[in-house]
């Protein structure tokens, strides 16, 4: 006998149909449940997540331990995403059958989603004790490894995947996604460029934007740019292809060219105040401050941002305008006390008055907090007598 009818009480079958003996009002109740658990996964698959929950319901009136209704309620609460919900119906079916694979699986999404990562792992391990070879299973057990960031398991867990299925495309991305999370770029890079390699046409533009950002990070911009070039071919307005299409420009100090992308950035996002104060430096360094101060502007009416008035700062201190200078970057050193950018632009000020002592004193109290900069390190080395 099936286990999800074998707990219907006599007494409650033969109250459901008195015409009928007990033997045959059980055979119907079963026949009943068995069609109402066919209809409630059909909903299921047709996304009527209203019908499912009202079929998978109706077995649980008559069986309230039904596994294949529990399981369902917890399949149809997720897709709902009501997965606290889902969490108890899974529960409740794992109290009463446990080591079901469903609710196992279930349970383990819903922690994932609710960002409960170490329990979700936990979860798929008891899984894999049942299922050894579950390649779904197991990329997403490396993938909850990666979240948070066990590097070992994770990378561990992944290759495992690509011993059983050598071209595993979540495994291979998972690995690029691994090593650039852990800023190995270059590892990253010979993971995904694998997933081009192996579908050159269909490739997802997330790999081609990807590897793009393994050569911004790298600072070999020019290879970047073919691979930012084809996501935006792919996908016109594309946020992350037309970004880094403007950072490999900007990192190639081509101002020009990438005032263009953050501008096409802008006419979808126009308060967008990361991309405003971008596109305000880049006008700076092609000298043209009236637009600079413009964009500038325009991000600090949308909130106040470090960079923006720093690059105000800027435009004074090229235009001569040295108090005004000095007197923001003051302002932003309080505000910001460790960023040494503001500490350099503000001894170059200096130096442009012509007070090399007060410049060196500067670049000192940035080194009295212990922290070592190039930057300021060869400022000082030059200003040094």
């Amino acid at each position: 006998m099936s286990d999800e009818v074998k707990q219907i009480p006599a007494e409650l079958l033969s109250e459901a149909r008195p015409e009928l003996s007990v033997s045959e009002a059980f055979n119907q109740e079963v026949s009943e449940i068995s069609e109402l658990s066919k209809k409630g996964y059909q909903f299921l698959k047709e996304n009527r997540i209203a019908d499912a929950i009202d079929s998978f319901g109706k077995i649980l009136m008559v069986d309230e331990n039904n596994n294949y209704a529990l399981v369902g309620m917890g399949d149809a609460t997720r897709k709902r995403g009501s997965f606290h919900d889902a969490v108890e119906y899974y529960r409740r079916c794992l109290a009463h059958h446990p080591g079901k694979n469903y609710a196992l699986f279930g349970l383990a999404d819903c922690y994932k989603a609710l960002n409960q990562y170490h329990k979700a792992i936990e979860i798929w391990e008891q899984y894999l004790l049942h299922d050894d070879k579950n390649i779904t299973v197991l990329t997403r057990v490396a993938d909850a490894y990666r979240k948070v960031r066990d590097f070992k398991h994770s990378k561990e867990v992944y290759l495992r995947v690509l011993d059983m299925e050598e071209h595993n495309p979540y495994a291979i991305i998972g690995l690029g996604h691994l090593h650039y999370d852990f800023k190995e770029y270059r590892d990253a890079l010979f993971y995904w460029e694998k997933m081009v390699e192996y579908n050159k046409e269909g490739v997802d533009i997330r790999v081609l934007t990807s590897i793009g950002n393994c050569h911004r990070k790298l600072k070999t911009f020019e290879s970047g740019i073919p691979y930012f070039e084809k996501a935006m071919h792919r996908d016109p307005g594309n946020f992350y292809a037309l970004f880094g299409l403007a950072d490999c420009y900007r990192g190639l100090n081509q101002q020009y060219r990438s005032l263009d992308y953050w501008n096409r950035i802008l006419e979808q996002d126009p308060r967008n105040k990361v991309i405003l104060t971008r596109a305000g430096d880049a006008y700076r360094n092609l000298n043209d401050f009236e637009k600079a101060v413009d964009y500038y502007r325009r991000a600090l009416n949308i909130e106040f941002d470090t960079y923006a008035v720093l690059g105000l700062s800027v435009v004074s201190k090229a235009q001569g305008k040295y108090e005004e200078s000095i007197e923001s970057l003051r302002r932003l050193i309080q505000q910001d006390p460790k960023n040494y950018r503001l500490y350099v632009e503000l001894a170059d000020c200096w130096v442009k008055r012509g007070d090399r002592n007060q410049a060196i004193e500067i670049l000192g109290a940035f080194q009295k907090f212990g922290i070592r900069n190039l930057f300021v390190t060869e400022l000082l080395d030059k200003l040094r007598p």
